[in-house]
C-alpha cells in the first residue's frame, strides 16, 4: 500500500504567519550575529549589500577572505558580513525579513528553500543572469521549484556508509563489496564485527535519527520521501522496514542499546563511535569524512549505502550541501547576481573554500581545486565521481513545513529504540506528522 498525503492549505508552520509575530518555527534556536569584531564590512564602495551564511568560526574567517577578494576584483561595491552559528541562523532570518530587512545574497538549506520561495522573498534567479553553465542540470534541478531557480548549490554531498578498515580487520570481517551489499548484509556484518572486535566496540551506530536514510531505502523501492507536488510519496512497509533495521541491529548486537545510541546521536563526528574508535561503521554525509578521519586517527573510507542492487533501482543521490539565493526585494539585484556569480565561479574562490560548502557544483573549479585537497576530502571527490554513473536523478526540493522533518524523525525513532513504538506504529506516527508538517 503506497501511502500519499496532499498539501493543502498552510496552517502554523505557513511562514507568512509565523513571520507576522517576527518569529520563524524551523527548529532554530538563539545564537551570536553580525560581523566579525572590529569589522565594518569592507571599503568605501557606491554599493553596499550584505551576505548572510552560518557557519564555524574557521569558515567565517575564509568567507571574510572571499569577501575581501570580491572587493578587490569589484571596486564600487561593499560587501557586509552577516553570520552566525546554524542554531542561530533561522530565527535571525526570519527576523530580519520580517522586519523588512532580508539580507541581499542568503544561504539556504534543502527544507528551509520551499518555506522562503513560497512566499516570494528569495528572487529567480534565473532571471538575474547568474553564470550556471558549469553547473550539471541534474544539481541546478534541486534548487529549482515550478520551474523557477531559487538557489544554486554551493556544492554536493552524498550521504554514505563510513567504514573503519582496521576493525574489520581486527575482527576478522570482510570489507563488504557496496555495489552488491543488502541490507540484510549490513545487520549480519554489523553483528560479526561487534561479536569479533572484542568488548567495546560494535559493528554500526544506529541510523535512524536522520531522515537521508529513509529517502535512500524509498528510491530503491521506486517510491520517494517527497514528490514533485509536495507530498509523501512512500509507503507505510518502507518506513516501517527503515525503523525495524534498528530492532534487528540491536538483537544481533551489531549496534549500541537504546541509551548509548541516543548518547552517540548527540556527539558528533567527534564523540562517534567511529570518531572514538568504538565502532566500525556508521552513517554520514560524505562531506564529514574528514572530521571523523581527524577524530579517529585513522584511514576510513566511503561506501554506498546497502540495497543498491537489492531492489528496482538505487537510492544514492547528490545532495546540495547549501544554496546562494538572492533576496527578492534587494535594491541590488545586478551586484548581489554579480556576488553569487563570483562564489560560484571565481577559481580563486574554489581554492579558499576547497570542500567548506561540499565539494563544488562547478564542475571545472571542483577539478582545479582537486590536487589542493586534503587525503580524506580526495577520497570524498574520488567516491562522488564513482557515484555520478549510478545516480538516477535527485530528489526534488523538500516541501514547505519540511523543515521539522528532523525533530519528528528523531522523535520517533527514540521511541523505536526505546520499545515504545513498533515499527508499524512508528510508521503510523510518522506518516501522520510529517504529512501534518507539510500540510497533510
Amino acid at each position: 500500500m503506497r501511502v500519499t498525503i496532499h498539501r493543502r492549505t498552510r496552517r502554523g508552520v505557513a511562514l507568512v504567519a509565523l513571520m507576522a509575530s517576527g518569529a520563524l518555527a524551523l527548529s532554530a534556536c538563539s545564537g551570536d550575529s553580525g560581523a566579525m569584531p572590529g569589522d565594518d564590512g569592507g571599503g568605501d564602495g557606491d554599493v553596499e549589500i550584505r551576505y548572510a551564511w552560518w557557519g564555524s568560526d574557521d569558515r567565517h574567517q575564509t568567507t571574510q577572505e572571499i569577501i575581501d577578494l570580491f572587493e578587490e576584483k569589484n571596486p564600487g561595491i561593499t560587501v557586509t558580513p552577516d553570520f552566525t552559528d546554524w542554531d542561530g541562523y533561522w530565527d535571525k532570518l526570519a527576523t530580519a525579513t520580517a522586519a523588512g530587512d532580508t539580507p541581499d545574497v542568503i544561504t539556504q538549506e534543502e527544507r528551509y528553500l520551499s518555506e522562503y520561495a513560497s512566499q516570494d522573498i528569495i528572487a529567480d534567479l534565473g532571471e538575474l543572469g547568474v553564470d550556471t553553465s558549469e553547473i550539471p542540470a541534474e544539481t541546478l534541478a534541486t534548487g529549482t521549484i515550478d520551474d523557477t531557480l531559487y538557489g544554486v548549490a554551493t556544492g554536493v554531498n552524498a550521504y554514505a556508509m563510513v567504514a573503519d578498515p582496521q576493525i574489520f580487520a581486527d575482527a576478522g570481517v570482510e570489507m563488504p563489496d557496496d555495489t552488491t551489499w543488502t541490507w540484510e548484509d549490513y545487520v549480519d556484518v554489523a553483528g560479526k564485527l561487534s561479536k569479533g572486535a572484542g568488548d567495546g566496540v560494535w559493528g554500526t551506530q544506529d541510523y535512524g535519527f536522520n531522515e537521508a536514510g529513509l529517502a535512500v531505502l524509498a528510491r530503491q523501492k521506486g517510491e520517494t520521501l517527497y514528490t514533485p507536488d509536495g507530498e509523501l510519496g512512500l509507503s507505510k512497509e518502507t518506513v516501517a522496514e527503515f525503523f525495524q533495521v534498528s530492532l534487528d541491529l540491536m538483537a544481533n548486537e551489531g549496534q549500541p542499546d537504546a541509551s548509548r545510541s541516543v548518547e552517540y546521536q548527540n556527539a558528533g563526528p567527534e564523540g562517534s563511535l567511529l570518531g572514538t574508535n568504538a565502532g566500525a561503521m556508521g552513517v554520514w554525509w560524505s562531506n564529514q569524512l574528514g572530521a571523523l578521519s581527524d577524530a579517529s586517527g585513522r584511514e576510513l573510507e566511503l561506501l554506498r549505502l546497502p540495497g543498491e542492487s537489492q531492489f528496482e533501482r538505487t537510492g544514492m543521490y547528490f545532495k546540495p550541501a547549501m544554496y546562494y539565493s538572492i533576496s527578492a526585494t534587494t535594491e541590488h539585484p545586478e551586484e548581489s547576481a554579480k556576488f553569487v556569480d563570483f562564489l560560484l565561479n571565481d577559481p580563486e574562490v574554489a581554492a579558499l573554500q576547497l570542500t567548506d560548502r561540499g565539494l563544488p557544483s562547478n564542475t571545472t573549479v571542483r577539478e582545479a581545486i582537486l590536487p589542493e585537497l586534503t587525503a580524506a576530502d580526495q577520497k570524498v571527490a574520488e567516491f562522488m565521481e564513482g557515484l555520478e554513473s549510478d545516480v538516477v536523478d535527485n530528489p526534488p526540493v523538500p516541501p514547505q513545513g519540511s523543515s521539522e522533518m528532523q525533530d519528528i524523525m528523531i522523535r520517533i525513532n527514540t521511541e523505536v529504540l526505546f520499545g515504545n513504538l513498533t515499527p508499524d506504529e512508528a510508521a503510523d506516527a510518522f506518516l501522520k506528522d510529517v504529512g501534518a508538517a507539510i500540510g497533510g
